[in-house]
């Protein structure tokens, strides 16, 4: 979820376009490729235990997990899963675009936010949200001790302004992992207001403990788009000057979420962090 997209030109169409306006000239392929994500680590999944009845923290070991380091909070890793009605895992190739399996289908990768990694130990956390029709929803609800996987990353994470009076996090059970990150990461000096959507009431855990913690807990709105009752949340928070925002969830309620405060707010946008972390109808929890 966190590459720009690439560009590409056809060489045929480049051609068939010049042909047409009469141009008897060679044309040349122009193609952009992507830079190559980190590589991809074996590991297997060591145990995983339910945090609620709507997330499951896996833990994740391997030689190859040695020396992996995340810096920064809200950081992002991207996990390589077995394709859907297999338990084999076999590893992709890098094309310049993208990863593909070597009979040229996509593998099934999922982008989530790597916790409590211990390079000494080779061992990384990672909590995935439960629901129905989701690939790593129904991998984290079946893991066992020895299941296969990999892991690539991690990716850049959020970088804390020390200087800020204030922080807003906001974000839907997907973005619960990366915010209680983050509230072990801010300075214990300043406010921190939470407000996190969540499907059902029991899906509620506990966050870390924070000196001047504010928690605010919205039920999903029946018959709304997911995300409704977050940007209802936002849209009434008191933001002070110079406070900071970080807001993370579903595609859509997320840029409502930016809109309002870039539009209507005028929040500077250096104040505020924005990411869309999946979208309604491809759902993919845990990130």
């Amino acid at each position: 979820m966190w590459c720009s997209s690439p560009t590409f030109r056809s060489q045929n169409k480049v051609a068939a376009a010049g042909a047409a306006l009469g141009h008897d000239r060679t044309v040349t392929e122009v193609v952009r490729t992507r830079r190559q994500p980190p590589p991809f680590h074996r590991v297997a999944v060591q145990e995983a235990v339910a945090r609620s009845p709507r997330m499951v923290r896996v833990t994740l070991a391997g030689p190859e997990l040695e020396g992996f380091v995340v810096d920064e909070p809200a950081a992002s890793v991207r996990l390589l899963l077995p394709s859907p009605g297999t338990d084999e895992l076999v590893m992709p190739t890098w094309n310049g675009n993208e990863w593909l399996l070597p009979d040229g289908s996509r593998p099934a990768i999922r982008t989530l936010t790597p916790l409590h990694a211990d390079p000494a130990a080779g061992t990384l956390d990672v909590d995935v949200v439960l629901h129905d029709g989701g690939v790593a929803s129904a991998w984290a609800a079946a893991a066992t001790p020895g299941t296969p996987t990999a892991v690539s990353g991690p990716g850049r994470g959020y970088e804390i302004d020390r200087t800020a009076p204030a922080h807003l996090l906001a974000g839907d059970e997907s973005a619960v992992p990366a915010i209680g990150q983050l509230l072990e990461a801010l300075p214990d000096d300043v406010a921190v207001e939470v407000h996190v959507e969540v499907t059902a009431p029991e899906a509620r855990v506990a966050l870390p403990a924070h000196p001047r913690l504010t928690e605010h807990w919205h039920d999903a709105v029946p018959d709304e788009p997911p995300g409704a009752a977050l940007v209802a949340a936002v849209r009434a928070a008191t933001i002070p000057d110079g406070a900071h925002v970080w807001a993370a969830g579903e595609a859509a309620a997320v840029q409502r979420i930016r809109r309002h405060l870039f539009d209507d707010r005028s929040l500077p946008r250096t104040q505020a962090h924005v990411r869309g972390y999946w979208k309604h109808g491809r759902a993919e929890g845990g990130a």
